[in-house]
């Protein structure tokens, strides 16, 4: 893992933190089925992997990897009704879609769904008073 170092970005984290919520909120408009499986799993991963960014570039980082915005939302303290711990798990998800050919079924889709229903908002909550009211 490579760590480069910037200048804390406030801008830049609430434009990254506003394109998140944009992408959720029309990620989770679109119906679950076979042939959206992929898309779904992959921008709701998205989405949080940038709500981790955000908070990264409020410290001057600038990750090289995927790992290190998901590793920072799980420092979180936020409470959800799913572990944020599952994050990890959506990433290994993603990972297998992206570079495996893996096929997700539509459990697994509904799953990422309601973890993204129950986790999303109030880490994004949690980001924002952390970083200043972005809207």
């Amino acid at each position: 893992m490579t760590i480069r170092y910037r200048i804390p970005d406030r801008k830049n984290a609430i434009s990254i933190i506003n394109a998140a919520k944009r992408d959720m909120d029309y990620t989770l408009s679109i119906e679950p089925t076979k042939e959206s499986a992929t898309t779904i799993i992959r921008n709701i991963y998205e989405s949080f992997r940038m709500l981790g960014d955000a908070l990264l570039v409020m410290k001057g980082i600038e990750s090289e990897d995927h790992v290190s915005p998901i590793k920072e939302l799980m420092k979180l303290k936020v409470k959800t009704k799913r572990p944020i711990s599952l994050l990890d798990n959506m990433r290994r998800l993603r990972h297998n879609i992206n570079y495996y050919g893996y096929i997700p079924n539509l459990l697994e889709v509904k799953d990422v769904v309601e973890i993204a229903r129950c986790c999303f908002t109030p880490t994004l909550e949690k980001i924002r008073n952390k970083i200043g009211k972005t809207d």
